[in-house]
């Protein structure tokens, strides 16, 4: 066990990442897996100091954090799917596989430019 300081430290640093929890984002050119390993280690670090989310909370913030061009498919899960009962993994896995076809119609895209500009 790592030591974690007086009641008072420990509670300056629950409270600074509660802070950041509250007030995170993921940020428009940044990947799904990269905004969930920050994420993690938001939840991870609160978690070793005893603060603990349910998988409800955390699947009702990760939509809440999106960038604006993530909102329809945020609002197509959100109509779809039950958050309250959601994995987090089935919600993350869902987002990721957005994010490949999103990924893949802009190379298709590009290409057909490359092709047209010959």
């Amino acid at each position: 066990v790592t030591y974690e300081g007086t009641n008072q430290v420990k509670d300056t640093k629950i409270n600074r990442l509660v802070h950041d929890y509250e007030l995170f984002t993921m940020l428009e050119n940044e990947n799904i897996s990269s905004m969930y390993a920050h994420f993690n280690d938001i939840i991870n670090a609160l978690k070793g100091l005893g603060k603990v989310y349910s998988n409800h909370e955390l699947v009702s913030k990760i939509p809440r954090c999106s960038p604006k061009s993530w909102e329809p498919k945020v609002t197509a899960i959100e109509e779809a799917k039950d958050l309250s009962t959601l994995p987090l993994e089935d919600l993350l896995g869902s987002l990721m596989t957005h994010e490949l076809k999103m990924s893949d119609q802009a190379r298709n895209e590009r290409e057909k430019k490359m092709i047209a500009l010959k």
